[in-house]
């Protein structure tokens, strides 16, 4: 019988632009494949958005218990994540 309760990498890429004062999301956060591809597809829009950010969490979506988010490469002030 295959373990109900694994743990995934969760990794993501996220944009943000200035909305009066204000960061807003670009658009919705982006899951990827792999951490390097994550930091690659980041500092390529980097240029183009106030902040960008790719970061990493361990998770068990199943038991609702994620990790802390370790970021993999940030540029701009992002938001805080929980």
């Amino acid at each position: 019988m295959a373990d109900q309760n694994k743990t995934v990498k969760l990794i993501v890429l996220a944009a943000f632009d200035d909305g009066e004062g204000n960061l807003l999301p670009a658009f919705d956060p982006r899951q990827m494949q792999d951490e390097g591809r994550a930091v690659r597809e980041t500092k390529a829009i980097a240029d183009k958005h106030t902040a960008v950010v790719a970061w990493s969490r361990d998770a068990d979506p199943i038991a609702g218990e994620y990790g802390p988010p370790t970021i993999l490469f940030q540029s701009g002030p992002v938001p805080e994540m929980e």
